[in-house]
C-alpha cells in the first residue's frame, strides 16, 4: 500500500512537470502580486463586496502569468518589477544613510545637475562646488 502511494505521487509530480513545461511558473513578480492579494483579502474581508471582484481579478492574473507560455513577456515583466524595486530599494538606502550622516553633515542640491552634496556641519557660510558638473554656488553649512 505504501509503495502504491509513493508511485502515485511520484506519477503527479511527474505529470505535473510536464505540464508546466515551457510555462512561466511563479518568479519575484508573482511573489509581490501574491502578497498585495493577501493584503486585499484582508482588507476587503473589512470593508465588504467592492473589493472582492479586484481581489479576484488579480488571482486570475496571477494565474494566467504563472501558466503562461509566452515566456519573453513574463520575463520582460518581472524584469521591469525588479528594476523598480532596486530603484526604489536603492531610494531608501540613501535616505537611511543621509539620515545616519545629518549629524556631522549637511546636504545640498546642486541647482543645475541636481546631484545631492554632503558638506560638514559647522562651517559657516561656504562656497560648494558640485564635483559632477563643477557648478559652484553659496550655502550655509
Amino acid at each position: 500500500m505504501k509503495e502504491r502511494l509513493s508511485q502515485f505521487f511520484l506519477n503527479a509530480r511527474r505529470r505535473s512537470a510536464a505540464f508546466m513545461a515551457g510555462r512561466n511558473g511563479n518568479d519575484q513578480f508573482n511573489l509581490f502580486l501574491l502578497v498585495v492579494e493577501l493584503v486585499l483579502i484582508i482588507v476587503s474581508s473589512f470593508t465588504g463586496g467592492a473589493m472582492y471582484l479586484l481581489v479576484l481579478a488579480l488571482l486570475v492574473y496571477i494565474y494566467f502569468r504563472m501558466l503562461s507560455r509566452n515566456l519573453y513577456k513574463r520575463q520582460d515583466e518581472n524584469n521591469r518589477y525588479l528594476r523598480a524595486k532596486y530603484k526604489l530599494q536603492s531610494r531608501l538606502r540613501l535616505l537611511g544613510e543621509r539620515w545616519k550622516q545629518r549629524r556631522d553633515y549637511k546636504f545640498f542640491v546642486c541647482p543645475s545637475c541636481r546631484a545631492t552634496l554632503r558638506v560638514p556641519k559647522g562651517r559657516g557660510k561656504i562656497k560648494i562646488v558640485c564635483r559632477k558638473c563643477g557648478t559652484s554656488f553659496t550655502g550655509k553649512s
